[in-house]
């Protein structure tokens, strides 16, 4: 049977109210009387009742999650940093996928899913700047990612733009001039694709080397098929190329192996970098350039931010749009 807040308190040889005070997340407790009473919840397995927690307090304790899909590593990667910075607040995390569907990120936003929740982390792929109205909702949401910008919500986000500048701007100062991008997407005008290939036209401009059209690949999803398809496209059209350029590190990886595939030598015969710093870039054969676009700080800032949203109880306050810092990691897939 389920552990009880009574099976709590006695093995704790504390009240009910104690053990209640310390699930509500009270700080008027002793550190002693907060340990033995976690520890009794942790032995017991305890769960608390959220919707009696909810009617009582008017809070879950929960906060919401939702991406486009965790079978990129990005997202898996950026779910547990937002899972282990809520822990810190004493809040659970509800995480749902939309598959970058924008009919079903539209319905996730007045889902009745959302009752459970005290706010929401949002990160949508399929809506675009024309939705932002549908963030118009009843409780708070910090907006994450690319699609929309200046809506009625908090926004935390990476610096696309100077950060894939700054990859193209490694791939140069390596001597490389003939630099392919894998996972464009045609006609984007916003969005992580769009603002990393602007990136990467403004280093090329800089370094006064032309922009070729022949040497920007275009697909949809960015998963390794897909960077390996792309890839396989480039080499059977027959352009030159001495570096690749994934506008994440799926996409890089893919590409990687095809050129590998090929006899091509990396980075000597080709070097790349990807975009992400997804964990296993590191462990890759060679290990991947890639750049850090400061996921973990996204992942805290955005739960930061919705604990303080909570914490106004729905008093209005100035909307704010923060951008990370990123950094570029220099590993094996690239000279030097």
């Amino acid at each position: 049977m389920a552990a009880t807040l009574h099976d709590v308190a006695k093995q704790a040889g504390v009240s009910i109210k104690t053990v209640s005070n310390v699930v509500n997340g009270y700080t008027n407790i002793r550190p002693e009387t907060r340990a033995r009473v976690q520890e009794a919840i942790d032995d017991l397995g305890y769960q608390p009742n959220l919707s009696a927690r909810s009617l009582r307090s008017g809070k879950s304790g929960v906060i919401g999650l939702v991406l486009p899909e965790l079978s990129l590593s990005y997202f898996a990667e950026l779910a547990d940093a937002v899972i282990a910075r809520a822990a810190t607040h004493g809040l659970v995390v509800l995480v749902e996928q939309t598959g970058a569907d924008r009919e079903r990120e539209i319905a996730v936003l007045s889902s009745p899913r959302m009752r459970l929740t005290d706010g929401l982390i949002f990160s949508p792929l399929g809506m675009g700047q024309e939705d932002a109205g549908f963030l118009e909702v009843d409780y708070p949401v910090i907006l994450l990612g690319e699609r929309i910008f200046g809506g009625p919500t908090d926004h935390v986000t990476m610096r696309n733009v100077e950060a894939a500048r700054a990859a193209t701007e490694l791939l140069l100062a390596a001597g490389r001039r003939r630099i392919a991008v894998v996972g464009a997407h045609r006609d984007e005008t916003l969005g992580s694709a769009a603002l990393r290939l602007e990136g990467y036209r403004q280093a090329l401009e800089a370094a006064g080397v032309d922009y070729d059209p022949a040497l920007v690949s275009f697909t949809t999803l960015w998963h390794r098929a897909n960077g390996a398809a792309s890839m396989r496209a480039l080499l059977e059209s027959g352009v030159g190329f001495d570096a690749v350029f994934g506008l994440n590190d799926a996409l890089a990886l893919g590409a990687m192996r095809v050129l590998q595939e090929k006899g091509l030598r990396i980075p000597s015969d080709v070097a790349v970098i990807g975009f992400d710093d997804i964990d296993e870039a590191q462990y890759m054969v060679p290990s991947l350039t890639t750049v850090d676009p400061g996921r973990t700080a996204i992942a805290e800032t955005a739960v930061d931010l919705l604990v303080e949203r909570l914490a106004l109880g729905g008093r209005e306050a100035p909307r704010r749009e923060i951008l990370v810092d990123f950094d570029v990691i220099a590993r094996e897939s690239t000279p030097g």
